[in-house]
């Protein structure tokens, strides 16, 4: 414990933790501020984000990159899951299309360009494990075949297509997830050697004991959780007010601070010439979000939402998705990065993000 408060007192961005009881406050004594909410919830979010990046970092130490990533992708999905089921919860079901959506593009084009660039500016050039790359972009692809199914169904206009979209979503949900497991078992335990990070690294010594990055990690993650439920709840009247379109608040805002914590670990991983690690945690995050929290989601909704939830993303969502995707899977094909891979990225992120920002408030991207 010393060592969490010795952390907090050196590092001038962890003072900002101040903002979360301001936030928590805020919401029980002005529930009706949702722009005052939304601005003190994004800087609460900040630093619980950085205080998890060096919990992530201590642990990583200790478990390796490749476990290290998917240990930093769970808990930042772990997030998201929760908000996507506050939000199932209240039947809104665009806004949890629109955040698993975005968050797949954001993590696989943001996170890893800006991990990249950063990365690039450093080193003039950077190599990775391209085995995990590949798998990563594997079933990314897979994920995106199965949400342009769906909408392939609903398109053919049969007399009980809801129904048959319902159906085909279920069993999609299912394979998605046994598909994940999978996954897991090959580059955990019966492959691990390909998936092993090469010691090209700047290594540090853990600021933080495994026992209490652990405890930090675990009660981090239940802050981030808290607050990012009052920015969702927030941010539909903030963006109201700020002209944002629902699609722009799902797909961009939702996604980016939500993955506020992965990307704070991916970038500071780039930095130190870590690559492996940052493209597990973007990639292995957009994966695990495709092929796992989307899937659950889609269960859970026959026990706590008004109606079944089904798979059919909106097309625009779905092309975003699968240039994402293919995006991915060249970029990490030959192992080796460099500054200007990563602007490219952000450069296709930002046209998707004007695109989705023209949209009128009033529109409904996604049902």
């Amino acid at each position: 414990m010393n060592a969490l408060i010795k952390e907090i007192r050196h590092s001038p961005l962890l003072w900002m933790l101040a903002f979360v009881p301001i936030v928590l406050a805020t919401e029980m004594l002005a529930p009706s501020a949702h722009t005052l909410l939304f601005v003190l919830a994004v800087l609460a979010i900040v630093p619980l984000a950085a205080l998890l990046s060096h919990a992530t970092e201590s642990v990583a130490e200790k478990t390796g990159d490749a476990v290290g990533g998917l240990l930093n992708a769970t808990l930042g999905n772990l997030t998201e899951l929760i908000i996507a089921l506050a939000a199932l919860q209240a039947g809104e079901y665009m806004l949890v299309k629109a955040s698993i959506a975005g968050a797949i593009v954001t993590n696989t084009l943001f996170m890893l360009g800006t991990s990249f660039l950063l990365g690039g500016l450093r080193y003039r050039t950077q190599v990775f494990n391209r085995a995990g790359g590949r798998l990563h972009a594997a079933l990314l692809l897979m994920a995106t075949i199965a949400l342009i199914t769906p909408a392939a169904v609903a398109d053919l206009d049969l007399a009980q297509g809801q129904s048959v979209t319902q159906k085909l979503s279920t069993g999609l949900a299912v394979l998605l997830i046994i598909a994940y497991a999978l996954s897991l078992l090959f580059s955990l335990k019966t492959h691990k050697d390909l998936f092993a990070s090469e010691d090209h690294g700047e290594m540090k010594e853990a600021t933080l004991p495994v026992g209490v990055a652990v405890g930090t990690l675990i009660v981090v993650t239940v802050l981030v959780a808290l607050v990012s439920e009052i920015f969702v709840g927030s941010v539909q009247k903030a963006g109201e007010t700020l002209g944002m379109s629902p699609a722009f608040i799902g797909f961009i805002v939702v996604a980016l601070v939500g993955g506020a914590a992965e990307m704070a670990v991916a970038f500071s991983a780039a930095r130190r010439n870590r690559l492996d690690m940052s493209v597990g945690i973007a990639l292995g995050s957009s994966s695990q979000i495709a092929l796992f929290v989307a899937p659950v989601l889609v269960l859970l909704s026959y026990v706590i939402g008004p109606h079944p939830m089904d798979l059919q993303f909106w097309p625009g969502a779905v092309v975003m998705v699968m240039i994402a995707t293919v995006t991915a899977c060249f970029v990490t094909n030959g192992g080796r990065s460099a500054w200007f891979i990563g602007a490219l990225l952000l450069f296709i992120y930002a046209i998707f993000a004007m695109t989705l920002y023209v949209v009128p408030p009033g529109t409904q991207a996604a049902s």
